[in-house]
């Protein structure tokens, strides 16, 4: 039993990174309208932007945050001006084809840049455990745990903020919802889609410092599969509902974790993408009720 709880507890500590991711990858599809395959790519900028930080200022966590965040708002308005802006009126395949062959090109540019060896992070959290006893139960939690919950947490609250509280975060949301409307209101659409965008891919960056110090690593390939966990996520939670899709990261997380024990970690992915599709052949609306669930459009901005 004790087993079991531990595991359960790892899962929500790295569904809560999944989650995170989720968020990012929600917030770009809800507010540019288009699905993007460059997510991945930008969790791994993240993850490298905080390695090298670390290399040159030492174990100055806060800074590498920054840092990581920065690195990635500046190439998700790379990949906006490229990919997206000049396809706002044509058939959604072409950005979606663009955003794949950008995938490819940020991937191999990081490997020529960074070397094609995976890097080992840092370790800038003591490896101490907390051991709580309920119940009978002995529940360990690593110091490490504990600070990705807090950043995540964090994170979200800040994000929370943004939306709620901000002339910008009220001009995303009323793009998201209708960009014809926010048009006609005198939002600048093209302009504000590419500040979503871009802060998505922030958020994006800060799950990839989370990542690379969670696994102790990180590597140019690295984006791949956390990129079809982060659209796995999103789908679950009807691909424009942020809060749905957290839920979705934090469930693939747990579900990862119980499939371990009772097979191999190398299964793991199985068990993910195997619960993505009965949740969607039961309900294919996913989490998301089915009035929330909106359609994302590309309106001219």
């Amino acid at each position: 039993m004790e087993y079991v709880v531990n595991q359960i507890i790892n899962g929500i500590c790295q569904g809560a990174i999944y989650a995170l991711i989720a968020i990012g990858y929600s917030i770009i599809v809800g507010v540019v309208g288009m699905v993007t395959f460059t997510y991945g790519e930008i969790v791994m900028i993240g993850a490298f932007a905080a390695y090298y930080t670390f290399q040159l200022v030492g174990t100055n966590l806060v800074l590498a945050i920054l840092a990581s965040f920065a690195a990635s708002f500046i190439v998700g308005g790379i990949v906006y001006k490229l990919c997206y802006e000049r396809f706002f009126n044509s058939p959604r395949h072409i950005s979606l084809l663009c955003t794949i062959g950008f995938s490819i090109l940020i991937k191999n540019l990081a490997q020529i840049i960074f070397g094609p060896d995976t890097k080992p992070m840092i370790n800038i959290i003591e490896n101490k455990s907390y051991t709580l006893e309920a119940f009978g139960i002995s529940i360990v939690i690593k110091q490490l745990q504990i600070m990705v919950l807090v950043l995540v947490i964090i994170s979200s609250v800040a994000l929370t903020f943004l939306f709620q509280k901000t002339k910008y975060g009220i001009a995303l949301r009323a793009v998201s919802q209708d960009k014809t409307a926010a048009y006609m209101v005198g939002i600048n659409v093209r302009r504000t889609a590419m500040v979503g965008n871009c802060i998505g891919c922030g958020f994006g960056g800060v799950a990839g410092i989370l990542l690379s110090i969670y696994y102790y690593s990180c590597s140019p390939l690295m984006g791949s599969s956390f990129s079809m966990k982060a659209f796995s996520s999103s789908v679950l939670g009807g691909l424009v509902d942020i809060r749905m899709s957290a839920l979705g990261g934090l469930c693939i997380g747990i579900i990862e974790n119980m499939g371990i024990m009772i097979s191999s970690a190398t299964f793991r992915d199985i068990f993910a993408f195997g619960f993505l599709i009965i949740v969607l052949i039961i309900k294919p609306t996913g989490f998301a009720s089915s009035g929330k669930n909106r359609r994302v459009k590309s309106e001219k901005g």
